[in-house]
């Protein structure tokens, strides 16, 4: 199995993005599955462009795109993302959709492929905070997460995808008083947890055998 894993760019004035850290540093190999590491920039339709070009390229099986939530105290798999960008900042490219259909002809919204319950139970029980979340947000992180469904609706039906938020770092969180944070270290774990539980979860569907 090989599994293509993004991470975002920095962006709205942040230093760092904890999400292409996180990525950076996952192994090579997790649970005999190929890990290939992507950076995506946080510009609207450019992220999912780079991302179908990446599909096209390596050929995944999987795809498990991760970025950032500032607010969130634990690792969040999305189920869903909407068919809407919506900003309440600009992009990395200046830009600054407001109520704008991401597929004007697309269906209001896709669920994801992945076994989010069985990787949120795969994360507690490495002692990392997790749950599954029903909102992607409307920024670049579910703009992702809807086109990637989008491409694998009209191109690539072996696909299977999903999304996962992140903290912040604790060191994005010094200027932001109550803030809650995740160390790196944790996220790595909480996202190798995760990934090892989507294998299982897609080997199982792929033998026949209950999805537990």
């Amino acid at each position: 199995m090989k599994i293509l894993v993004t991470g975002f760019d920095p962006f709205n004035g942040e230093p760092t993005n904890p999400s292409i850290e996180a990525v950076k540093r996952l192994p090579d190999t997790i649970a005999d599955a190929e890990i290939v590491k992507v950076t995506v920039p946080t510009i609207f339709v450019r992220s999912a462009e780079l991302v179908r070009q990446a599909i096209l390229d390596e050929q995944p099986d999987v795809v498990l795109s991760i970025g950032q939530a500032g607010g969130r105290s634990a690792i969040t798999p999305e189920l869903v993302a909407i068919n809407l960008n919506d900003a309440r900042v600009t992009d990395n490219a200046g830009l600054q959709p407001v109520d704008e259909p991401i597929q004007p002809d697309g269906p209001t919204a896709y669920f994801t492929q992945l076994p989010v319950k069985e990787m949120v139970d795969a994360m507690h029980e490495v002692g990392v905070p997790a749950a599954v979340s029903t909102t992607a947000g409307t920024f670049v992180c579910n703009h992702l997460m809807y086109q990637v469904q989008h491409q694998r609706a009209k191109e690539f039906p072996w696909l299977a995808a999903g999304f996962m938020h992140i903290p912040y770092l604790p060191s994005q969180v010094i200027d932001k008083p109550g803030m809650p944070s995740m160390a790196l270290a944790d996220v790595v774990r909480g996202i190798t947890a995760a990934i090892t539980a989507l294998v299982k979860g897609i080997n199982a569907v792929d033998d026949g055998s209950p999805n537990e």
